[in-house]
Parts: structure tokens; C-alpha cells; sequence
């Protein structure tokens, strides 16, 4: 389906006016291809409408040139996902692959994009390969990444003493990523792994590894896994008794739906990293309004990252004065992204986007004093300490 984005709220189309010579096609297309229906669909379907919000504030067009969004589900099936960009680019000769949550789907959409010169700006994958050894000079990564999550929360705990960790893992690249670079935080700064404890995608029952994981003894249980494995796996603990037994449990990749879905009784004290919270501060906060106003929901971390992408890119072709991808890209890594998701921040090198992390504990029932007001603030971690090392990254197209 695509849809030009004047007419997504019933406002009627744009007047496309004379197209610039050097954007292609007199359009700027974006292709937005996320999970609509399946254990992320939170994530996509903010990331459609963070998205149109960006092109609605950039006034719709570039250089009289009209924005055009199209967006596909892709179910976490990465054939799916595959399907979608080769039609978005030759059928529609695309210009930005946008969001591809999901490592499954995010690695090959990147090599495709590379391949064809298309930019790819990934704000629902978290894996930190896409700017190691699956890196692009035509990517960018919005989204904190694994090993930002792990340096975060991770040394943040072993910093307090608690030296002694399990993992409780999703049986897909994205745990293994996940478990990976949580381990080498840990073993780098004097912890000890006891072990890990694997389950599959979207599991069901998570008492046998997570008793499992309680028998071991570890100060920490660390939940390398997202989405619905994340929400199931501390409803069970708490059923299980796990957080009154001096064990803190640590989620590795948690999102501000995880609160809102589990309630403050179950959730509350889970210790995690995250790179945006709406009540931040007063800029977050009026975005999130906005953002409440078009969806019910305060909005999260990734749709914050879609509106900075978008926004950033279209700012980029704007003041290149062409859609050409290299170009765009010089342009992008040239301005600092300084907005209410990123503030300062540049585009490193490899792709990565430098921003602050946050250290954050979910609140108990009594210190939440609104709706939505989930998660106390510990502390915020720069990006030279949360992320690797530019010397240290496998990516193959760095001139070092």
C-alpha cells in the first residue's frame, strides 16, 4: 500500500508543485518497512506515525518536491521483509529504507540497500553487527545498540557489586548479540557468567529457565530477549518469587510498553538502559503530547528515533540540494543531530549515532505520581563510554 502522508489523517492530498531537477523522480520516497502485526507491531506502528509527524512538521515537501511515505509489514519474516524492499525499489525506486525491526530482517535489508544505493536509517533493529561486520557506508544506526544496552545497565550493576550474572537468552541472533556483548562487559570489568539458559522466539512457558537461572545462585538474572519474551519472562519471575530473593533481575532490552502492559506491581525495580524517555525533560515531554494527541500512547524510545531520522534526512536532502544517496549521506554525517532525541549527536564513521544513554529503574506503585510516569532516571552514560570503540569495530569499509 502506499499513501502519500497529507492524506494518512483524512487532510487531503498536498499540491505537488514543480519538481527540483536534481531530486529523482520530482519525490522523495521513504519506505517504511516494520512489524505491524506481529510481537514488535508497537514498534511499527509508532514508527509510522512518528514518521508522518516529521514529514508534516518539514512542511510535506523538499525543494518543492513532495515526501512520500510507503510502509510495509513484514512480520518479522525476513523473505517477507525481502519481498518488500525489492518491490519499494523496483517498483517505486525508493530512496530510504526506514525503521526494518528485527535483526533477521535488518542485516539482509542492509546488504540490499548497499548493494542498490539506498540509505538504510535503522531505528527498530538493536543489533550492534549492523555497524560491526554488516556495516554500510550507507547506513546509519538511530537505535542504541547491544553494545550500548550492555555497557549501560550491565557495568552500571557490576559497578554496584553485583558480580555474578545468568542470562536467560532468545534463541535468535539478536539474544546471542545481546548475551555476547553483555559477557565481554561483564568479564572485562571482573564478573563471572555462571551460565545461560536458552529459550525459543515468543516462548510460552519460561518457569523451567528461569528456575533455572534463580538456582544458580547469580546476583543478577539478565533477560537477553525483547517484546512479549521480555513481558512473559518477569511475569513469571514475579509469580515465581524471584525478585524477593535478593536477585535483581535486569532487563537487557525493555521498552516503555513493558511497564504500561505488566503493570508497576510486577515490573517495578527491573533495572535497564534506555537512550529516550518521554518524561525527560520539557521538550521531551511536549513531543510525547503531540505524539499522545495522533496515538493514545506517550510514544517510546524507537518512535522518538524514527522522527529524528526522518527529520535529519530530510534536513540533509534540503541542504545538499539533491536525493542522491552518497551525497545525502556526506551531508548527514557532516550536521549534528540536535533534537528532542538527539542532542548533539553526530553520525560516527560506521554508521553509528553518538547519543547519551540513560540508566533507569522501573518505579514502584506509589512513586509514579501520572500515567505513563514509569521509569526514575539513575544516571546518563555519554556515548564514548556507552559504545564500542572506533578501533575496536569489525566494520570492513573504515579507513583506519
Amino acid at each position: 500500500m502506499k499513501y502519500l502522508t497529507a492524506a494518512v489523517l483524512g487532510l487531503g492530498l498536498v499540491t505537488v508543485l514543480p519538481a527540483h531537477a536534481q531530486v529523482s523522480d520530482g519525490e522523495v520516497r521513504i519506505g517504511l518497512v516494520s512489524d505491524m502485526s506481529g510481537a514488535y507491531r508497537e514498534v511499527g506502528e509508532g514508527a509510522e506515525i512518528a514518521a508522518d509527524m516529521a514529514i508534516r512538521d518539514f512542511g510535506e515537501t523538499v525543494r518543492g518536491n513532495e515526501i512520500v511515505l510507503h510502509v510495509r509489514d513484514h512480520q518479522l519474516d525476513a523473505e517477507r521483509a525481502m519481498a518488500h524492499a525489492r518491490e519499494l525499489h523496483e517498483e517505486h525506486n525508493v530512496d530510504v529504507f526506514l525503521d526494518m525491526v528485527g535483526t533477521n530482517t535488518a542485516v539482509p535489508m542492509q546488504h540490499y540497500a548497499r548493494e542498490n544505493g539506498i540509505i538504510a536509517l535503522h531505528t527498530g533493529s538493536v543489533s550492534s553487527r549492523l555497524t560491526g561486520e554488516h556495516c554500510s557506508p550507507l547506513g546509519v544506526h538511530w537505535m542504541f545498540d547491544t553494545y550500548g544496552l550492555s555497557a549501560g545497565t550491565t557495568a552500571a550493576l557490576l559497578e554496584e557489586g553485583h558480580d555474578t550474572w545468568y542470562f536467560v537468552t532468545a534463541d535468535y541472533a539478536f539474544g546471542e548479540s545481546l548475551q555476547a556483548d553483555s559477557t565481554a562487559v561483564i568479564e572485562s570489568r571482573g564478573g563471572t557468567v555462571l551460565g545461560s539458559a536458552r529459550h525459543p522466539f515468543q516462548a510460552e512457558d519460561f518457569s523451567g529457565v528461569l528456575l533455572e537461572a534463580a538456582a544458580s545462585g547469580a546476583d543478577v538474572i539478565a533477560l537477553a530477549n525483547a517484546g512479549e519474551d521480555t513481558a512473559r519472562a518477569i511475569r513469571t519471575a514475579y509469580e515465581l518469587g524471584i525478585p524477593d530473593q535478593d536477585q535483581i533481575l535486569a532487563g537487557l532490552m525493555t521498552t516503555e510498553v513493558l511497564p504500561q502492559e505488566l503493570g508497576l506491581y510486577v515490573a517495578g525495580g527491573l533495572r535497564l538502559t534506555t537512550g529516550w524517555y518521554w518524561n525527560l525533560n520539557d521538550e521531551t515531554r511536549a513531543w510525547a503530547e503531540r505524539f499522545r494527541e495522533r496515538s493514545g500512547f506517550f510514544g517510546s524510545q524507537f518512535s522518538a528515533a524514527v522522527y529524528s531520522a526522518v527529520t535529519h534526512y530530510l534536513e540533509a536532502i534540503e541542504a545538499a540540494g539533491t536525493d542522491e544517496a552518497e551525497a545525502v549521506m556526506e551531508q548527514m554525517r557532516s550536521m549534528p543531530v540536535d533534537d528532542v532525541y538527539g542532542d548533539g549527536a553526530r553520525i560516527r564513521a560506521d554508521g553509528r549515532l553518538m547519543i547519551d544513554m540513560h540508566l533507569a529503574r522501573v518505579k514502584a506503585p506509589q512513586d509514579s505520581s501520572a500515567p505513563g510516569d514509569y521509569y526514575e532516571i539513575l544516571g546518563t552514560i555519554s556515548p564514548e563510554e556507552s559504545f564500542r570503540p572506533l578501533e575496536d569495530n569489525p566494520c570492513g569499509y573504515l579507513d583506519r
